[in-house]
Formats: C-alpha cells, sequence, structure tokens
C-alpha cells in the first residue's frame, strides 16, 4: 500500500533513497541568540532517515524573528551551531535543507534582538496576539518597508542561504507560505502597496520571485526549494485571488529551475491540480491531517513527486523504518510542541526500544 514511498529519487543534486520527506516545524528549543544547540543536533539526527530534512523556519535576518527561541542563520555563532545539527545529520546518513524563514508581521518587539517593530509590506496589524518572555501580548502595527528596503530584505535571503550552504546544508527552502513575509507580499489582504511591489498579480509576486531568484543565483537553483500555502487563512491572510496568483507565480518561477516546489495544501484540489500540471520539476505535497495511504497514492497518480509529513515525523524518530516493519506509531504530545527540553523532543522512543 505503500511502496510508492520507497522508491528512490533526485531532487535538484540531492539524491534521495526513497520518498518520504520530515516537514519544516517550529520547536522553539534554540537559544535566545538563535543558536542552535546539541540537543537540536541530537533531535534531527535522530530523523536522518527520512528522506530529506527541511529545517524548522530560521531566520535570515533580526527583523525576520517573530517567536522566541528560534534559530537564525545571520551570524557566525548561529552559523556554527547549524553546522554541528548539520553534521550530525550527515554522520547518520541523512540530508537536510534549512527553510528560511522572514516572519514580516507576525512578531513582536520583545521578541527580536533589536526591539524593533515589526516590518511587513504595509502598515496593517494581525488579529492575534504574539506569546512573548512577560506573556501573551497584541501585535502591534507593522512598519512597512520601502521599496529600498524591499531590496535589502531579498540580500538577507541571500546571505542567509550562502550561510546555509557554508554551515553544510545540502540547500534551503524558502518560506513563502502560512502568512509569514513572502506570503504577505503575495496576498491582497496584507499588501497594500502602491510601488512595483503592490497592486496587481505580477506585482504582488515579484518578491516571492526576487528572493527565489537571489538565493539560487547565490547557492543554484539545484540547491533552492520554495514552499507555498494557497488559500491558507493562518496567520490572518486572506486572500481573494489565489486561482489566477498561484498559476502566475508559478510561471514566474518555472525559468529559475529551482530543486523543488513544497505545497501545503489547503484543499484546493482544482488549484492543486493547475499548480501540479505547470510545475514541471519535482513536487512535494504536505496534505496534513490525512493518513499516509492517501499521501502515498499522491505519488501513485502524478500528483506529487515526495510527501512531507510533521507531526509524525516529530512523535516517531525512526518513522521509516517503523513503517517498513509494520511498527505502531508513537502518538504526538501537542504539549510539548513549543519550547522546552528533551520531553517529547528527543525522548519518543524508537520501536525496537
Amino acid at each position: 500500500m505503500l511502496d510508492s514511498l520507497w522508491t528512490p529519487t533526485t531532487v535538484g543534486d540531492i539524491s534521495l533513497p526513497h520518498r518520504l520527506v520530515m516537514a519544516p516545524m517550529t520547536r522553539d528549543r534554540a537559544t535566545p541568540e538563535g543558536v542552535p544547540t546539541e540537543l537540536n543536533a541530537e533531535y534531527y539526527a535522530q530523523r536522518a532517515s527520512h528522506a530529506l530534512i527541511i529545517t524548522e523556519g530560521t531566520q535570515p535576518s533580526a527583523d525576520g524573528q517573530g517567536y522566541l527561541l528560534t534559530p537564525g542563520i545571520r551570524d557566525d555563532e548561529q552559523i556554527a551551531g547549524w553546522r554541528k545539527v548539520i553534521d550530525a545529520v550527515h554522520a547518520a546518513g541523512g540530508r537536510i535543507v534549512i527553510q528560511l524563514m522572514h516572519v514580516g508581521r507576525i512578531s513582536h518587539p520583545d521578541n527580536t534582538p533589536h526591539g524593533r517593530r515589526p516590518v511587513a509590506p504595509s502598515a496593517i496589524r494581525p488579529e492575534g496576539v504574539m506569546f512573548t518572555a512577560s506573556g501573551p501580548q497584541e501585535m502591534p502595527e507593522p512598519r512597512a518597508l520601502s521599496t529600498q528596503e524591499v531590496a535589502a530584505t531579498v540580500d538577507d535571503f541571500r546571505r542567509a542561504a550562502a550561510a546555509a550552504v557554508a554551515a553544510g546544508a545540502d540547500g534551503v527552502e524558502i518560506h513563502a507560505a502560512n502568512g509569514y513575509l513572502v506570503h504577505q507580499f503575495l496576498s491582497d489582504n496584507t499588501n497594500q502597496r502602491t510601488d512595483r511591489y503592490g497592486g496587481s498579480i505580477d506585482n504582488r509576486i515579484r518578491f516571492a520571485v526576487d528572493v527565489a531568484a537571489a538565493v539560487a543565483d547565490e547557492i543554484g537553483a539545484e540547491r533552492t526549494g520554495l514552499r507555498i500555502s494557497p488559500g491558507n487563512p493562518y496567520n490572518d491572510i486572506a486572500e481573494s485571488d489565489t486561482a489566477e496568483l498561484y498559476p502566475a507565480l508559478l510561471d514566474a518561477l518555472r525559468p529559475l529551475g529551482l530543486a523543488y516546489l513544497h505545497v501545503m495544501h489547503a484543499g484546493e484540489d482544482t488549484l492543486l491540480e493547475t499548480l501540479r500540471a505547470q510545475w514541471p520539476a519535482t513536487l512535494i505535497l504536505n496534505r496534513g491531517g490525512t493518513d499516509l495511504p492517501t499521501r502515498a497514492k499522491d505519488i501513485d497518480n502524478g500528483t506529487a513527486d515526495l510527501v512531507s509529513v510533521g507531526a509524525l515525523a516529530l512523535a516517531n524518530p525512526d518513522l521509516v523504518e517503523r513503517l517498513r516493519a509494520g511498527a505502531e506509531l508513537n502518538a504526538p504530545d501537542p504539549a510539548t510542541y513549543y519550547g522546552g527540553g528533551a520531553a517529547g523532543y528527543t525522548d519518543y522512543p524508537t520501536h525496537t526500544a
């Protein structure tokens, strides 16, 4: 039933032994300075048998941080921390890419190293609160980036990609989903700019394309992936034109020759079929909330080339081995998803323990 998951494939210039990918998951266990630790290295190395590990969102700049205890990839200490993680994964036989995530307006000054207001395409405050060291606080109205600052933010992604490769990563994934900065530029409810980055669909996709082009130019398209989540309302996103916007985005991205597109499926099956038809390269599909046989069918019928899983990988460091052996799976503990130590992070048992 799951046989299609176990066939080898290639993503960009990365050879993969099978098609089950570990999805990016924020776990809030870096140091307050955004440095990955030995505990992070243990966590990722435990899961090295996944075809590919996509790390938790990693901020490319100080402005890119939104949550407490999330890692960065912008200074020497953070790069050294990631090198420990990546070396541990490679030593265990795995492959790993770092997800570059700029949160944009989903932040609070108390959670950033400089204490400044969040930045965004437009000065539109998101609904909701942000957890800070002093408790939940309402997220403030962000400051709109100037046109020059948008270009500087593109360069932040370029530098972060170079730093990721310097740390030994097999590539990077650009986070253009889930209501963070790149998604904020795409969505018409968060982007009300009047310059070349706002208004028309061609203008609203420009930032995503500029970032992808800069990263691909820096580290090679064969090491560059991008994640989208069409129709996902997370983080106060309300997209009114997904059927037109995402095909236009893929048309603009396709000439870059990126290694993969990672789609977080929000239920728009017709749009998913359109995007699959438009994207000739590797497509990784995250169909959250569905069982593995359903996900395997996506490979069988050509909807996806690989599938990514989140909570299953979180709770089962040896997920691949369990599935192949037909062993029972651990249930994830939501109480330990975010923050803390080893509990609910590196202490999930293997099926042979």
